[in-house]
């Protein structure tokens, strides 16, 4: 049986601070268009959201233009990093450690698709 998650406001401080860790490892010409791109930290995709094709048990969405397309005017919403955190808690199996690994490999996967890279590219960096 899948433990609870911890409370959202704990979920939420070890996503920031793990994003923000990546963040300040990142190589400089590499972070400044990191730091371009808003993190939004959710607990799970919205009802609406849902309602457009994403599915539940998303961990991440990169959703807007990739930073090679920028502004190109194809998408209405700005480029930005959605982290769905309950979800990444329950793929991590409950365990801290697990949890804050994948917030690592969630956000530099949907990062890779702002930067263009696509699920081939992605995988081949290990972070598919």
């Amino acid at each position: 049986m899948n433990a609870p998650a911890p409370p959202w406001k704990q979920l939420l401080a070890f996503g920031r601070a793990e994003t923000e860790a990546i963040l300040t490892a990142l190589p400089e010409p590499l972070r400044q268009k990191a730091f371009a791109i808003p993190i939004v930290l959710e607990p799970r995709p919205s009802p609406a959201m849902q309602k457009e094709g994403i599915a539940d048990d998303t961990l991440g969405l990169f959703v807007g233009e990739s930073f090679p397309e920028a502004f190109s005017g194809v998408h209405d919403l700005p480029p930005q990093i959605l982290l769905f955190l309950e979800n990444i808690w329950s793929y991590a199996e409950q365990h801290t450690p697990t949890y804050r690994e994948e917030i690592r490999r969630t956000y530099l996967h949907e990062l890779g698709h702002y930067l263009g890279l696509d699920e081939s590219d992605l995988t081949a960096r290990d972070l598919d």
